[in-house]
């Protein structure tokens, strides 16, 4: 059975992954310190900290941050495909 819930884990694992890794609700309240920030605490600080500062500046650091989802989502595309073409069999 643990074979062909395989994809389904798969999926758990990422959705989990990622939900933890956008969190920013969660360690806003939690955390006190800065040096314990999540990257999207450092992402609303770096708004923060220079004020009115150019777009160009943020969207790069929202791209840095964003990349590890990126590469995850391409290196676990296969058990995303799989999970859903599973579903569809009978028996």
């Amino acid at each position: 059975m643990l074979p062909l819930s395989g994809p389904v884990i798969a999926i758990v694992a990422i959705y989990t992954f990622l939900g933890a890794w956008n969190d920013f609700m969660g360690p806003l309240i939690y955390l006190n310190s800065t040096e314990n920030r999540t990257l999207a605490l450092a992402l609303n600080g770096f708004k923060g900290q220079f004020g009115a500062m150019e777009a160009h500046h943020l969207m790069a650091a929202s791209v840095v941050c964003m990349l590890p989802c990126v590469v995850l989502f391409f290196a676990a595309q296969r058990y995303f495909v799989e999970s859903v073409t599973m579903t569809g069999l009978k028996g």
